[in-house]
């Protein structure tokens, strides 16, 4: 696996994600075109009101590493696509950032439901807390420190400072 930048799609295991994100996404008039496998019934979804393959994508991944333990070890490969999948979710909400388009999924994503936020902040936690290959394996320690800047950036805009409410009117 390479990495070229700290960003989230900036390792080939989370462009290749965002390839597979693209390669799954429901293309236009995909509803109306005349199945060729017979065996399977039709699918009778009004166009536009497909389940989106992508959300589970990205819920899946999310869930592998939120689900991992201290004593498992994380995935080579389901670690950099964690924080690409919890970064796609921060940037649907405020504050987030938009998703590198160079590397990033090239479709728009739809709209993620809200149970993957704290999926998502589950997951980055894991992916920061030892022992985790991600989070220590960095030969160069200012790149180390970027990365954890970029995690820290995206689980602050998933959890965002509460206003403190003095009384309750």
């Amino acid at each position: 696996m390479g990495f070229w930048d700290v960003s989230p799609f900036g390792n080939d295991d989370a462009a290749d994600f965002a390839g597979d994100l693209d390669d799954a996404a429901d293309p236009p008039g995909a509803a109306e075109r005349p199945r060729a496998d017979l065996d399977e019934p039709a699918r009778s979804d009004p166009p536009g009101t497909r389940p989106d393959p992508r959300v589970d994508m990205v819920g899946a991944v999310l869930e592998r590493i939120a689900a991992s333990g201290t004593d498992d070890d994380l995935d080579f490969g389901d670690s950099p696509r964690a924080v690409a999948a919890a970064a796609l979710v921060a940037a649907q909400l405020p504050g987030g950032k938009p998703v590198n388009v160079v590397f990033g999924p090239s479709i728009p994503m739809p709209v993620f439901p809200d149970y993957l936020v704290p999926l998502a902040l589950k997951a980055l936690d894991r992916l920061v807390t030892p022992p985790s290959w991600l989070a220590e394996d960095w030969t160069d320690e200012a790149n180390r420190r970027a990365w954890r800047r970029t995690v820290d950036e995206i689980r602050a805009v998933l959890d965002p400072p509460q206003a403190e409410t003095l009384f309750d009117l």
